[in-house]
């Protein structure tokens, strides 16, 4: 299963970065359906662009420990399977944000060829939502 890690220095409290990862706005241009705060059992629509089609994922949060993880995993999508951890640690004065992404694409080893391609634009999608999360957090 391909896997990828993210690591994100906040210089915020890890309490802060997971309320702000919470917030729905945090998710403007790529969310469909997600109202009010991520909670365990929530499901979370996400509608993007994959090789050139319009995709829609649906997640579910799976586990939550407030400040510490959310995990949301694959109900429904292009994916055959689907997992994204969001880890907060204390690290200094601040936060170390872990986002772990593994999937599989369907149609077994065709799907492999994707990969790579499935890789870059999940790394695009949450790198993005990261800065984002990071300049709200700093912030005032």
């Amino acid at each position: 299963m391909p896997t990828f890690v993210l690591e994100t220095d906040i210089a915020a409290a890890p309490e802060r970065c997971f309320a702000i990862l919470r917030d729905p706005r945090l998710h403007p241009e790529t969310t469909v359906d997600h109202e009010g705060e991520l909670a365990i059992g929530q499901i979370v629509r996400f509608e993007s662009r994959f090789v050139g089609m319009r995709t829609l994922l649906e997640l579910e949060v799976t586990e939550f420990d407030p400040p510490n993880f959310v995990t949301d995993e694959l109900r429904n999508g292009i994916f055959r399977e689907f997992r994204h951890r969001h880890e907060f640690r204390a690290a200094g004065k601040g936060t170390l944000m872990i986002d772990t992404v593994t999937w599989t694409l369907p149609v077994g080893p065709l799907g492999r060829l994707f990969d790579g391609i499935a890789a870059a634009r999940l790394r695009s999608v949450i790198t993005a939502r990261n800065a984002r999360l990071k300049a709200l957090a700093e912030g005032d």
